[in-house]
Protein backbone atom coordinates (compact mmCIF):
# COMPACT_ATOMS: atom_id res chain seq x y z
CA UNK A 1 0.00 0.00 0.00
CA UNK A 2 1.36 3.41 -0.89
CA UNK A 3 1.53 6.32 1.52
CA UNK A 4 -0.93 8.19 -0.70
CA UNK A 5 -3.49 5.37 -0.62
CA UNK A 6 -3.14 4.94 3.14
CA UNK A 7 -3.49 8.69 3.63
CA UNK A 8 -6.69 8.71 1.54
CA UNK A 9 -8.13 5.80 3.53
CA UNK A 10 -7.35 7.54 6.81
CA UNK A 11 -9.00 10.76 5.60
CA UNK A 12 -12.14 8.83 4.70
CA UNK A 13 -12.19 6.96 8.00
CA UNK A 14 -11.62 10.21 9.93
CA UNK A 15 -15.20 11.33 9.20
CA UNK A 16 -17.31 10.33 12.24
CA UNK A 17 -20.32 9.21 10.16
CA UNK A 18 -18.21 7.05 7.86
CA UNK A 19 -16.38 5.58 10.83
CA UNK A 20 -19.74 4.71 12.37
CA UNK A 21 -20.91 3.14 9.08
CA UNK A 22 -17.78 0.96 9.07
CA UNK A 23 -18.45 0.00 12.68
CA UNK A 24 -22.03 -0.99 11.84
CA UNK A 25 -20.84 -3.04 8.87
CA UNK A 26 -18.36 -4.84 11.12
CA UNK A 27 -21.43 -6.65 12.50
CA UNK A 28 -22.22 -8.02 9.02
CA UNK A 29 -23.78 -7.16 5.71
CA UNK A 30 -26.47 -4.44 5.75
CA UNK A 31 -28.65 -2.74 3.20
CA UNK A 32 -28.76 1.04 2.85
CA UNK A 33 -32.23 1.10 4.41
CA UNK A 34 -30.86 -0.56 7.58
CA UNK A 35 -28.02 1.94 7.76
CA UNK A 36 -30.32 4.90 7.17
CA UNK A 37 -32.50 3.91 10.15
CA UNK A 38 -29.46 4.32 12.39
CA UNK A 39 -28.61 7.88 11.33
CA UNK A 40 -30.32 11.22 11.51
CA UNK A 41 -29.48 12.30 7.99
CA UNK A 42 -31.07 12.06 4.54
CA UNK A 43 -30.77 9.27 2.00
CA UNK A 44 -28.67 11.49 -0.33
CA UNK A 45 -26.22 12.12 2.53
CA UNK A 46 -25.95 8.37 3.19
CA UNK A 47 -25.45 7.78 -0.55
CA UNK A 48 -22.60 10.29 -0.54
CA UNK A 49 -20.88 8.54 2.39
CA UNK A 50 -21.35 5.13 0.78
CA UNK A 51 -19.88 6.36 -2.51
CA UNK A 52 -16.80 7.70 -0.73
CA UNK A 53 -16.37 4.40 1.13
CA UNK A 54 -16.82 2.40 -2.10
CA UNK A 55 -14.45 4.62 -4.09
CA UNK A 56 -11.66 4.04 -1.57
CA UNK A 57 -12.35 0.30 -1.52
CA UNK A 58 -13.29 0.17 2.16
CA UNK A 59 -16.67 -1.39 1.39
CA UNK A 60 -18.14 -3.54 -1.36
CA UNK A 61 -21.73 -4.18 -2.32
CA UNK A 62 -23.90 -6.64 -4.15
CA UNK A 63 -27.39 -6.29 -5.50
CA UNK A 64 -30.15 -8.32 -3.93
CA UNK A 65 -33.28 -7.56 -5.94
CA UNK A 66 -33.76 -3.82 -5.69
CA UNK A 67 -31.53 -3.49 -2.62
CA UNK A 68 -27.80 -2.91 -2.39
CA UNK A 69 -26.21 -4.99 0.33
CA UNK A 70 -23.02 -3.48 1.76
CA UNK A 71 -20.17 -5.15 3.58
CA UNK A 72 -16.65 -4.34 4.69
CA UNK A 73 -13.80 -5.03 2.32
CA UNK A 74 -11.73 -6.86 4.90
CA UNK A 75 -8.75 -7.22 2.55
CA UNK A 76 -8.32 -3.44 2.29
CA UNK A 77 -8.87 -2.93 6.01
CA UNK A 78 -6.39 -5.67 6.87
CA UNK A 79 -3.79 -4.22 4.49
CA UNK A 80 -4.20 -0.74 5.99
CA UNK A 81 -3.97 -2.13 9.51
CA UNK A 82 -0.86 -4.11 8.64
CA UNK A 83 0.79 -1.06 7.12
CA UNK A 84 -0.02 1.07 10.17
CA UNK A 85 1.41 -1.70 12.31
CA UNK A 86 4.67 -1.60 10.35
CA UNK A 87 5.15 2.02 11.34
CA UNK A 88 5.02 1.10 15.01
CA UNK A 89 7.30 -1.97 14.94
CA UNK A 90 10.79 -3.07 14.12
CA UNK A 91 10.14 -5.05 10.98
CA UNK A 92 12.01 -6.21 7.91
CA UNK A 93 9.65 -4.16 5.72
CA UNK A 94 10.26 -0.95 7.69
CA UNK A 95 11.46 2.02 5.68
CA UNK A 96 14.39 2.36 8.14
CA UNK A 97 15.90 -0.81 6.67
CA UNK A 98 15.82 0.53 3.11
CA UNK A 99 17.45 3.77 4.28
CA UNK A 100 20.36 1.83 5.73
CA UNK A 101 19.46 2.86 9.28
CA UNK A 102 19.49 -0.74 10.46
CA UNK A 103 17.36 -0.48 13.57
CA UNK A 104 13.97 1.13 13.87
CA UNK A 105 13.27 3.38 16.81
CA UNK A 106 9.92 2.32 18.27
Amino acid sequence: MTYEKLSNLLKVIADPSRLEILDLLSCGELCACDLLEHFDFSQPTLSHHMKVLKDTGLIVYRKDGNKKMYQLNNEVLKEAGTYIGLIARDNEACVCKSMGKGECVS
